[in-house]
């Protein structure tokens, strides 16, 4: 089994999504969000991190890249983009709270679910889980872009099926998990 480098594109481009972060929220709070060229670069930004997120995960799969640390570091770099527009959005008043809230509550209790249930197995992502994921990415791209009011109604039905697929598939997560811990418990019991 070859060993795969920890300096590859993969892991390069999931880093340069962490460091993103922080250039994205400069943009974001630059003028108070209010700049239409500070709010276009945040989108802008926000925009290339995403694609990032979908083109590391496919270079990685497509040449045998995965690494411990991409497994680790690109969940972090996801949940550190999404979370930093949607707590970005709420500080400026353009979202409301409870929406970040019940998203970003989503996004911990999955990751606690996963690291509980790690030693009977991997929980993967679902499809509905990464439709979710598509449809916060487009949401909250609609958000921050700078479009004329006439797109608010856009923006919101947006967010609402964000919304709606986050607690669906949260709640999936949560059966899924319960389900796997049951079935190891079963398999080590059987084991003994």
């Amino acid at each position: 089994m070859r060993q795969v480098p920890l300096l590859n594109v993969a892991n390069i481009l999931t880093v340069t999504r962490l460091i993103l972060v922080p250039v994205f929220l400069v943009a974001l709070f630059t003028s108070e969000g209010l700049s239409f060229g500070w709010r276009l670069a945040a989108t802008i930004i926000f925009a290339v991190a995403s694609i990032t997120d979908q083109l590391d995960g496919w270079l990685a799969r497509k040449h045998g890249l995965v690494t411990d640390f991409g497994k680790i570091a690109d969940p972090i770099a996801d949940k550190a983009l999404t979370g930093a527009a949607l707590f970005g959005l709420s500080i400026l008043g353009e979202l409301p709270w409870w929406v970040t809230i019940v998203i970003a509550v989503r996004e911990i209790g999955v990751t606690l679910l996963r690291f509980w249930v790690i030693r009977y197995g991997v929980i993967p992502a679902s499809p509905g889980g990464k439709a979710k994921t598509l449809t916060q990415i487009v949401a909250i791209g609609f958000f921050l872009a700078p479009l004329p009011a006439f797109f608010d109604v856009v923006d919101w039905v947006l967010m609402g099926i964000a919304v709606l697929l986050t607690v669906v598939t949260g709640l999936d997560y949560v059966f899924r998990a319960f389900r796997l811990r049951a079935k190891g418990i079963r398999a080590r019991r059987a084991a003994e």
